[in-house]
């Protein structure tokens, strides 16, 4: 590895998520379980990919820009030795409100390097959420409320009789014969009808605006909001790496 090389590291609610940066060029994404110690060797050989070796890296001491929406992961890398830690002050969008979730605002600091503004992200991961910026790159403001298999999950841990179910790809019949597809419809179609709301609102202010869909469940999500509303067809970006392009475009140090 080279000093052009840099680890992103976003720790999200479920998963460690990674990219490797050489200078602009994005080469390699992965994912990770959170931690449950510091970093070690068993780590190393378990949770990297073959063709990168993180043993050099540690040796290199390579940098590692990380982000957490889990506070007590970051006690696991406290000893890493070149770790630029992001805060939201980091960010350089203006109306940013103290307790908003950094993966949220990297979020729109991609974008608005990505793609410009006005923009409204939807990131469909354990928390679906959807937030948006004006022309002037002052937050507007959002909403967040639980994700697809967030709410499977919760009819299945609070109830008797209901149980865990696989979402399709495909949409499930909206008036459904069997249990679990009613469950299916219900979660899956009111999340569409709610989004569908959010962003025919958001156009109204901001018709200009780039709509861009992100997270774990963009796939899904893109193509069924495309079904459910086909005047959305072809106005709506999915990327998978908003985050990382939030992460790569901040003005940080070199070290701590």
């Amino acid at each position: 590895m080279t000093k052009d090389k840099v680890i992103l590291l976003m720790i999200g609610n479920s998963r460690l998520h990674w990219a490797l940066f050489n200078n602009n060029s994005l080469i390699n994404l992965w994912d990770t379980p959170h931690l449950s110690e510091k970093i070690n060797q068993n780590f190393i050989n378990n949770c990297f990919p073959e063709n990168l070796d993180f043993s050099e890296l540690l040796q290199q001491n390579i940098i590692i820009n990380l982000a957490s929406v889990v506070p007590n992961q970051l006690i696991f890398w406290q000893d890493y030795p070149q770790l630029n830690l992001i805060n939201l002050q980091d960010i350089p969008l203006k109306n940013l409100y103290s307790t908003m979730g950094i993966d949220r605002a990297l979020a729109l600091w991609g974008c608005v390097n990505k793609y410009g503004f006005p923009c409204l992200i939807i990131d469909g991961g354990t928390a679906l959420t959807l937030t948006g910026i004006n022309q002037n790159q002052e937050l507007i403001g959002g909403a967040i409320f639980p994700g697809l298999n967030l709410q499977q999950k919760a009819l299945s841990l609070y109830t008797a009789n209901l149980p865990t179910i696989t979402f399709s790809k495909f949409l499930p019949p909206r008036w459904a014969l069997n249990t679990p597809d009613a469950i299916a419809s219900g979660i899956i179609y009111t999340v569409l009808a709610g989004i569908s709301d959010f962003i025919d609102h958001w156009v109204t202010q901001f018709p200009q605006s780039f709509i861009v869909i992100t997270g774990g469940d963009r796939q899904f999500l893109f193509e069924a909001l495309a079904k459910y509303n086909p005047n959305f067809e072809g106005k709506i970006i999915e990327d998978s790496n908003l985050i990382f392009w939030g992460m790569k475009h901040l003005n940080l140090p070199k070290m701590m």
